[in-house]
């Protein structure tokens, strides 16, 4: 395996995490909006089952474009 070929296996890793704790996020908010009684709880689980799901969309979009190798 050549060094390209670590660096390309490494990157895609990190997005594949990124992607999974977004996934892990998205469902601690979920659980949280159906355990809670009060409403405050209630609004942090949606607040961050949004940002986890901005985390899964834009995140690793951001860091193949980063990534992108130049023409």
């Amino acid at each position: 395996m050549t060094e390209v070929d670590k660096v390309a296996q490494r990157r895609w890793m990190v997005l594949v995490g990124i992607r999974l704790a977004g996934v892990a996020g998205a469902l601690l908010g979920l659980i949280l909006v159906a355990r809670a009684h009060d409403l405050a709880p209630k609004i942090l689980g949606v607040a961050i089952v949004f940002s986890a799901l901005l985390m899964i969309g834009l995140v690793p979009r951001s860091l193949a474009h980063r990534w992108r190798t130049p023409e």
